[in-house]
């Protein structure tokens, strides 16, 4: 297995920020019960920063598609669409400790 990490940096349109922000807080416990989720973290920003954080570690790329694949996954992506100003900024990252 590979593991990396992985920091997404989700950007919603001002009058969607609680919808996405209860959509992701609605994932957690079904995304770190999966088998190929390490670390699966929600942060938000502070002093003003209205953009959500995602903080990912996965045991494998194919655990991170899988995940994807999940149809609450799929649910969030969906209401992205309305939601977001940008796409997210996905960096992947090796695990180095």
């Amino acid at each position: 297995m590979t593991e990396f990490s992985l920091f997404a940096t989700i950007t919603p349109k001002p009058a969607f920020y609680a919808d996405a922000l209860a959509a992701l807080q609605g994932i957690i416990t079904q995304t770190r019960a999966e088998p190929g989720c390490l670390r699966f973290e929600l942060n938000t920003g502070q002093g003003g920063d209205a953009n959500l954080y995602l903080v990912e570690h996965w045991a494998s790329p194919q655990a991170l598609d899988d995940h994807y694949a999940q149809p609450y996954s799929a649910a969030v992506f969906e209401a992205y669409q309305d939601w977001l100003a940008m796409p997210p900024k996905i960096i992947k990252m090796d695990r180095n400790s």
